[in-house]
């Protein structure tokens, strides 16, 4: 890997390791033991600030620096993590992430106004800092310097030899505070301190450091959790850890008791605990530098990681294993325009195949038939197959949800949570990275109007703490995501007096509690009483409404006074291919999702009206011929397609069902994208388009006479 390579890979991993820390930041203050996690965030910002300085970004090194020393007392229980501190470390990490987009831009050349801004920041962060003065006196570990000799022969004690790097205190690191974490995992019996690597007075740098430590530890934790406490300067240490004489049996008898399956020697070695990950690593580095190439388990021996009788235990369950390996899966990146071209090339193929079983039909040539009957199935399982590589979870999105509520509820003064659900429910890339703006939009709508005021919370009898909920899961072929809120609901009356004052509505006219609370996705509409950072402009949800149907989705809303508002957005799992169901008017083809298709049934309404009786239920329908205004004969025996939509169902008349389809979604052209009730177009076997309906659209057109209500 050259250097070009090594820093987008730097990159892309400050980038992941940036999120992971504001996902643990946000989590930290509701855990009961949040030490784990602290750890997990002073890991994050170690090892940015590790890589940086390989590559020399020093203007992120500088700034992680401090943010880690900081970390570093959080860790200590020094600091505690409380609301102020979570949103300065949140901070820090935006201004992290801002540096690291500034480098890959121009690593010669940070914008000075950049550094500028992160000098308030540096400022809170060192006025958590004690002098340094207070420090090294704080540190001084509370031991009893005594040698190790001085501890009977006999005593079943860990041996940990520690030799400490130059660098180590020019990375920000304490040499005695590992010590004194160390004995949190129980009792330092001994220890002696190693100046042999001391240098003369007048060739000394008071920043480096040249000291070790032979100690002997008293403990019941585990090999990998004694080099744990050390997880952070491992890089800029020498470390060996020898087990009491005791573990070396229950190492043996560890491997003697694992399954019967294939392992490499320093995998089995690793699962029982007598080496860790960080020794397996470094044994394999010396054996890949070693010619000729020695055998990994004469390397431990060597280097003292391992008892000989422990690796022979070890080659002795190998030489019992002769199954295969277990198949690893693996994953690999692919670049997306490619991904977009296979799917291009699916639905051509489908286009394709269509035509070829109309040829088949044609022909009557039965081989024909039942040869492209099995093409069908292949191209069929080549369409599912290549349409689940663009699935992905939307959990991703979800997840950054967790900032915006953070950070929106502590500008409007509101204690507010977020909660989020299904979030392993899966759909359409396409669909997850076009859906972000809305979704944001009606989270900060709920922050913003849904969750009220402390005081009106408290009146109301509910909890102090509001909550927003984020909900995902399948229903007939769609994607249903919800944002709740536990506030105060809809004021029915407020929007429909502000509709009536802007003339959206005329005075006096009756409608449901549906219709009123959709005028809030009219263009300019608010009924916020000031204009802030947030809303009170009238600009956004008519957007949010407008962007969920350009991708064939639709958003309804529902609310209860003094309880909540729920706001559905419905939308189609993928963008370019779908099982559809054809059927036809006049000469006209049109195509409706299969997924929302519930039955046909022969047509039997009385002329004149626009609804039917499906077995003791009334079914409005809509006339297909008459909406588009089709020519031609019409059908002796029409029939009736319902389709199920949000939980409703209405009917589509129309002259022939025509049959399942394999059904490639092309987009309308602007000319025609204004057209109510069609969503895109298809290319049938025969060159000839079909148009594919808007259900949504079509069911809003279906109207409920009062009469049977």
């Amino acid at each position: 890997m050259n250097m070009d390579q090594a820093l987008q890979t730097f990159y892309a991993e400050s980038r992941e390791l940036l999120e992971d820390m504001e996902a643990s930041l946000l989590r930290v203050r509701e855990e009961a033991e949040p030490a784990e996690t602290i750890n997990a965030i002073f890991r994050a910002a170690h090892t940015i600030k590790g890589s940086a300085g390989l590559f020399g970004l020093d203007q992120v090194v500088a700034f992680t620096h401090v943010v880690e020393s900081v970390l570093d007392e959080v860790r200590e229980g020094r600091l505690a993590v409380d609301e102020p501190m979570v949103a300065l470390l949140l901070a820090c990490g935006d201004h992290i992430g801002a540096l690291v987009d500034a480098v890959e831009s121009d690593a010669d050349q940070v914008d000075p106004a950049l550094l500028q801004r992160g000098e308030p920041l540096l400022a809170r962060l060192r006025a958590h800092l004690a002098p340094a003065g207070a420090v090294v006196a704080s540190a001084a570990p509370e031991l009893s310097f005594e040698r190790i000799g001085g501890a009977p022969h006999d005593a079943d004690l860990w041996h940990i030899s520690l030799r400490f790097g130059p660098d180590v205190l020019r990375n920000g690191m304490d040499p005695l505070s590992f010590i004194r974490f160390l004995g949190t995992l129980g009792q330092v019996v001994g220890i002696v301190t190693l100046a042999d690597a001391l240098p003369a007075a007048d060739e000394m740098d008071p920043e480096s450091c040249y000291l070790g430590f032979e100690i002997a530890f008293r403990s019941q934790a585990d090999k990998a959790a004694i080099e744990g406490v050390f997880d952070f300067v491992l890089d800029d240490c020498t470390l060996r850890i020898v087990p009491p004489h005791s573990r070396i049996g229950d190492y043996i008898d560890l491997i003697k008791a694992m399954p019967e399956e294939s392992s490499r020697l320093g995998e089995m070695l690793v699962r029982c605990g007598t080496v860790t990950a960080h020794e397996l690593e470094a044994a394999l580095n010396t054996q890949a530098r070693a010619v000729p190439t020695p055998l990994i388990g004469a390397v431990l021996v060597e280097q003292g990681r391992v008892s000989p009788p422990v690796v022979e235990a070890a080659l002795e369950k190998q030489k019992r294993v002769k199954d295969a390996k277990t198949q690893e899966s693996q994953s690999i990146r692919v670049d997306a325009d490619k991904l977009d071209h296979l799917i291009n090339l699916v639905g051509e193929l489908i286009i394709a195949s269509a035509g070829a079983n109309l040829v088949a039909r044609k022909t009557r040539n039965s081989e024909l038939q039942e040869c492209h009957s099995v093409l069908s199935g292949l191209v069929e399982e080549v369409r599912d197959s290549a349409l689940q590589l663009r699935m992905v979870k939307i959990g991703g999105t979800f997840s950054r949800f967790q900032r915006v509520v953070h950070d929106v509820s502590r500008e409007l003064g509101k204690d507010i949570g977020l909660v989020i659900d299904g979030e392993d429910t899966e759909l359409d890339k396409t669909v997850v990275e076009k859906i972000g703006d809305p979704l944001t939009h009606l989270v900060r709508n709920a922050i913003d109007h849904g969750i009220d005021s402390p005081e009106q919370r408290a009146a109301r009898g509910k909890p102090a703490r509001g909550t927003v909920m984020l909900n995902a899961f399948h229903d007939s072929g769609s994607i249903v995501i919800e944002v709740s809120d536990d506030g105060g609901g809809l004021n029915r009356e407020k929007i429909l007096a502000k509709a009536v004052e802007r003339g959206l509505i005329e005075a006096g006219r009756s409608l449901s509690d549906a219709e009123i609370y959709a005028l809030i996705f009219e263009p300019g509409f608010s009924t916020a009483e000031k204009v802030t950072n947030l809303s009170g402009r009238g600009v956004g949800m008519d957007v949010v409404k407008r962007n969920i149907v350009a991708l064939r989705g639709s958003v309804g809303i529902a609310s209860t006074p003094g309880e909540g508002t729920t706001v559905t957005v419905r939308l189609p799992l993928t963008l370019a291919i779908i099982n559809g169901f054809q059927i036809g008017v006049g000469k006209a083809v049109f195509v409706v999702p299969l997924d929302m298709v519930d039955e046909c049934v022969e047509f039997s309404a009385e002329t004149g009206h626009d609804y039917t009786d499906l077995r003791g239920q009334v079914l409005p329908f809509i006339r297909l011929r008459e909406l588009f205004d089709i020519d031609g004969p019409q059908s002796a025996r029409p029939n009736i397609v319902v389709v199920k939509h949000a939980g409703q169902k209405f009917g589509i008349v129309v002259d022939t069902l025509l049959g399942e389809a394999q059904t490639v979604i092309k987009p309308l052209s602007k000319m025609f994208g204004q057209v109510r009730g069609i969503s895109g177009s298809s290319i049938l076997g025969s060159g000839d388009v079909a148009l594919i309906l808007d259900v949504p659209a079509l069911m809003e057109s279906s109207v409920m006479p009062v009469a049977a209500a």
